[in-house]
């Protein structure tokens, strides 16, 4: 079994919370260094969600993986709470890499990266900003541009409709301190974030975790589709993998950044809904296997 520690690291001004899981001590190899990866869950989410499960799944397999709650989630510190911001997230992955890196149990050099829906947004601008990744992982990736983000926000009426929403509530929280949220997921209130019902997010036996309050705040509409994912490709030098599915979220986004990507790239294409790749079988496993295959050649 893989070791668990409980970690602790600053990025800004905020203390982070993660796990950190090494390969099982007993296991082939576990005395030397090994590569690092850094695992970035969906969009709103803890470690506990899905990162936990990844950065486990990659121990498993002989890596150094760590997840954690960016700022303002979960265990970590950080105001406005649960605030979706692609600024401090990437801030937060640097701090994870800084951490990470200079971890005894991580060969020098040797640092992924695995970002899983959304995360592979994060995941990819930190590829692109920083020359320490040098590979790059993406599993159901969420990647969306401005065209996309129209397809599923309403068209550029509901994309207006959103941005005018946080605008308000950015006024409302600088001066009044007062945080406007809105559900996560709920099939019953349409300004939700994703307004379905969605099992994986409100079964506390999947993602409906206590650490995890199922609330967004409404001001981070604006960075969140302003952000053009696939813009990013072609600033991306590290080699990328993608596992997705045609009957994940947005498959156009994946094929999308992929024909932009200039460098070494694989696409590998299975079967399953989204939510499948957060905690299902057999996706999850042929995930991190495609995951830990393609860093062993790459890092």
């Amino acid at each position: 079994m893989p070791l668990r520690e409980q970690v602790r690291f600053v990025s800004g001004t905020a203390e982070l919370a993660g796990h950190l899981f090494l390969p099982d001590p007993n296991g082939d190899g576990a005395a030397r260094p090994v590569a690092g990866v850094v695992v970035a869950g969906t969009w709103t989410s803890v470690k506990e969600q899905m990162a936990d499960r990844y950065a486990e799944e990659l121990a498993r397999r002989g890596y150094a993986a760590l997840a954690f709650d960016f700022t303002g989630y979960g265990e970590s510190g950080g105001e406005p709470r649960d605030y979706e911001s692609a600024e401090l997230k990437l801030r937060d992955l640097r701090a994870a890499a800084d951490f990470l890196s200079a971890h005894p149990a991580v060969s020098d050099g040797q640092l992924g990266a695995l970002g899983v829906c959304a995360g592979a947004m994060y995941a990819s601008a930190f590829a692109a900003d920083d020359a320490r990744v040098g590979s790059l992982a993406l599993v159901a990736p969420w990647l969306h541009d401005r065209r996309i983000c129209e397809q599923n926000y309403g068209g550029p009426e509901g994309i207006e409709a959103k941005k005018a929403a946080a605008a308000a509530a950015r006024r409302r929280y600088e001066e009044t301190g007062e945080v406007a949220y809105v559900p996560v997921v709920s099939g019953s209130d349409p300004d939700a974030a994703m307004p379905f019902d969605i099992d994986f997010y409100l079964n506390p036996e999947r993602g409906g975790i206590a650490e995890w309050p199922n609330r967004y705040a409404v001001m981070a509409w604006s960075e969140w589709l302003d952000l053009d994912a696939v813009a990013l490709a072609p600033k991306v030098s590290a080699p990328v993998l993608l596992v997705h599915s045609e009957d994940a979220a947005i498959p156009d986004g994946a094929r999308l950044f992929y024909d932009g990507l200039t460098g070494d790239r694989k696409f590998l294409w299975t079967e399953g809904v989204q939510f499948d790749f957060y905690d299902g079988a057999p996706q999850v496993g042929l995930a991190a296997d495609a995951a830990a295959e393609h860093f062993a050649r790459t890092l």
